[in-house]
């Protein structure tokens, strides 16, 4: 197997990219820091001992871990409320227990960053009968601007008298274009709550969580959601979702995750209280980690010539790097790499499949202890023109950086590796 490139070994290359982003490492160590200080004075200020992690079975009544966690959660991300579940199955559920926890037949939803991607879609728009337009919940979308930014004006023009809520998807999910930066959320919702002070303003946080260094509750957000087995979850959390919020509106979409009349009351922790705490404590440092791994990615592919989103020094606002690759099999190779890199089914090959909600294949790669986890090093991406690779997560910058020689050694093995003069 060769192992260089243009007379340079792939380590030298990946040596040499570490050196050039030392001072946007730096900035993430800053942001680490304030992060990490705000979670330690949430669990001072809450008094976290260890009778907090003995957990519960059955209904979970009077857990007063769980009410503790709830209220840590609410303390970090600058809600009123919280719920947090390992029973919350994925993001999308999170985010599904909100929309049908707060809207209501006749009411409007408007999306103000285009389309959702695609599993929410399916709870939104259908097929399924039971999906929110099915049941009488008008929807609209405001198409990004070419940028890919929120286009405030559309938005508001979009606005109708039975608008109930505006959702904004913080992260680029399986698009090319930017995540969307707390601050800019912020102006979003600002802008919204100036002419409509009744909409809720409902954030997907997803892949966003401890990238800056505030939440979108920080700047007005009335609800938001995530996963467990995302940044929150620090790698150590082994399933759940969060929901974090108005108090009102918290306990409206805990009613969706349970019943209404219990609400936030009943839930079982079934012994993974301490991981769900430990998981938070982590979360700062460990997004830190995966973020100096997709900085490194970035820097490497594109001093080789590829487009890549976000580009070198470009601000950050979720802990995804996408890579266009412009060839099905490189997409493959680069998924195989990484799967073989990953401690977990490092012998397994990944193939695309079907996933609910896409209109093509989908290949996966992560080799994770949690099934499914992409705060674990992973990469995906649909099967289709331009052959975007979504590259996310590393518990440790180490493991991104060995993963990223394979993936080099795997593209060039296979063919596929661009010159650095082939640009675009």
């Amino acid at each position: 197997m060769s192992h260089r490139v243009d007379g340079e070994s792939f380590a030298e290359l990946v040596a040499r990219a570490r050196e050039a982003v030392r001072d946007e490492w730096a900035a993430v160590d800053e942001i680490e820091r304030h992060n990490q200080k705000r979670v330690l004075t949430a669990f001072w200020e809450e008094r976290i001992g260890e009778e907090h992690f003995a957990g519960s079975t059955g209904y979970g009544a009077n857990d007063i871990g769980r009410a503790a966690l709830e209220r840590l959660f609410a303390r970090v991300f600058g809600g009123e409320a919280a719920l947090v579940r390992p029973q919350i199955a994925s993001g999308t559920h999170a985010i599904s227990a909100c929309l049908f926890g707060v809207l209501r037949p006749g009411d409007h939803l408007l999306s103000a960053s285009g389309a959702p991607y695609e599993t929410l879609q399916q709870v939104i728009r259908g097929p399924r009968p039971t999906a929110l337009v099915r049941l009488g919940v008008e929807y609209d979308e405001v198409p990004l601007t070419p940028a890919g930014d929120v286009d405030v004006e559309a938005v508001l023009a979009a606005l109708k008298p039975n608008t109930r809520m505006v959702l904004l998807q913080r992260s680029r999910g399986y698009s090319w274009r930017p995540a969307l930066s707390v601050e800019r959320l912020g102006e979003v919702i600002r802008a919204v709550k100036r002419v409509r002070p009744d909409v809720v303003c409902f954030v997907d946080n997803c892949y966003g969580e401890f990238v800056e260094p505030w939440e979108p509750p920080h700047v007005g957000a009335d609800l938001i959601a995530g996963s467990l087995i995302k940044n929150a979850g620090g790698g150590i959390a082994p399933a759940g979702g969060y929901i974090v919020g108005k108090a009102e509106l918290v306990a409206m979409a805990a009613d969706r995750v349970t019943a209404p009349g219990l609400g936030v009351k009943l839930g079982p922790t079934l012994g993974v209280s301490r991981d769900l705490f430990f998981g938070l404590f982590q979360a700062p440092h460990v997004v830190a980690e995966a973020l100096r791994g997709a900085i490194l990615v970035g820097r490497v592919f594109a001093e080789l010539g590829y487009e890549v989103s976000p580009r070198p020094g470009e601000r950050r606002s979720d802990i995804v790097q996408a890579i266009r690759l412009d060839d099905e099999g490189a997409l493959r190779s680069f998924c195989a790499a990484v799967q073989s890199a990953g401690p977990v089914d490092s012998h397994v090959t990944p193939e695309p499949g079907p996933v609910p909600g896409y209109d093509v294949p989908i290949i996966m790669a992560g080799g994770t202890f949690v099934q499914g986890s992409s705060i674990e090093l992973s990469a995906d991406g649909p099967m289709r023109p331009p052959y975007y690779v979504f590259v996310q997560g590393g518990l440790s910058r180490v493991h991104a950086e060995i993963a990223l020689e394979r993936v080099l050694d795997r593209l060039q093995r296979d063919g596929y590796l661009r010159h650095p003069a082939q640009t675009y």
